[in-house]
C-alpha cells in the first residue's frame, strides 16, 4: 500500500503521513494502554476489516512505531509500542485533552456500542478487590440501545461474555446505556446517575458495595471531567 505523501518538508506533514490516515489514531490510542493481539485490536475496533487492520499495522510497523513480539506461550504474537510509539501518549492526550473541551457533547445514537464499552472498560476493573473468587455480572441496557452482555470476573482476568457464560449471576445491573458511557468517562459520577434512577445495582450487599470500587474510569475521564469543570465557571 503506498503511504499517502503531501510533498512538503515539513515535521507536522511527515507525522500526518504516518497518522494521518482513518483508524490509525484509534489503533496507536489501543496500543497504547496495553499490547494487544490481533483478534483482540480487531474487537475494540468495531467497524474496521481485517484487511485494513493489517495493512495499517504493516505501516506503523514500518514507521517504527509498532512492533510484534512473540508472547510467552509462543503460540501468537502480540502488537507492542517501541519507543517512538510510546511517546505518542502525549499526542493521543493532546488530542483528547482538546476533544473533551471543543468537540464533546452527548452522544449520539450511532455512538453508543454496549459490547465495545464493556470491552474497554475490562481493563480498568480490579477483580482481586471483589469478595469472592469469581463474580458474574450482567449489564441489562436500556435507552437508545437496549442489550444484555456480560463480565465474568476473576481476581487476576476479566472477560467480556456476548452470551450467558454459564455461571450464576452474581450481580444485576439496570442502566440506562448513554448513561454509562457518561460515567465511565468522567461525565457524571456512579453516584449521581444511581439517584437520577439512571443506574440500579442488584445483588448481595456487600458486593453492591465493593463493586464501585473496583471500576477504574477511562484513561480520558481527567480530561473530560475538567472540561466540564471549566465550562461550569
Amino acid at each position: 500500500m503506498t503511504k499517502q505523501a503531501y510533498g512538503q518538508y515539513c515535521p507536522v506533514t511527515k507525522a500526518a503521513e504516518i497518522l494521518g490516515e482513518r483508524w490509525t489514531p484509534l489503533i496507536v490510542r489501543n496500543l497504547l494502554l496495553r499490547p494487544h493481539r490481533f483478534n483482540e485490536l480487531e474487537r475494540g475496533l468495531p467497524g474496521i476489516s481485517r484487511s485494513l487492520l493489517v495493512q495499517r499495522l504493516n505501516h506503523l510497523e514500518r514507521a517504527g512505531i509498532v512492533e510484534r513480539k512473540q508472547t510467552a506461550s509462543g503460540r501468537s504474537g502480540e502488537y507492542c509500542m517501541t519507543q517512538a510509539g510510546r511517546e505518542l501518549e502525549g499526542v493521543v492526550n493532546a488530542l483528547a485533552e482538546w476533544g473533551a473541551r471543543w468537540a464533546f457533547g452527548d452522544p449520539e445514537p450511532d455512538d453508543l456500542d454496549p459490547g465495545l464499552l464493556l470491552w474497554w472498560m475490562r481493563d480498568g476493573i480490579d477483580g482481586a478487590s471483589l469478595p469472592g473468587g469469581r463474580n458474574v455480572v450482567q449489564f441489562d441496557f436500556q435507552g437508545q440501545r437496549t442489550a444484555c452482555y456480560w463480565l465474568v470476573i476473576e481476581p487476576d482476568e476479566v472477560s467480556v461474555c456476548l452470551e450467558h457464560p454459564g455461571f450464576a449471576i452474581d450481580l444485576w445491573v439496570t442502566a440506562d446505556l448513554a448513561a454509562w458511557y457518561k460515567v465511565w468517562l468522567g461525565r457524571i459520577t456512579l453516584g449521581q446517575a444511581m439517584r437520577d434512577g439512571l443506574v440500579e445495582l442488584e445483588g448481595p450487599s456487600n458486593l453492591v458495595r465493593a463493586f464501585p470500587r473496583c471500576l477504574k474510569l477511562s484513561p480520558f475521564s481527567g480530561f473530560v471531567r475538567a472540561a466540564q469543570s471549566s465550562t461550569s465557571h
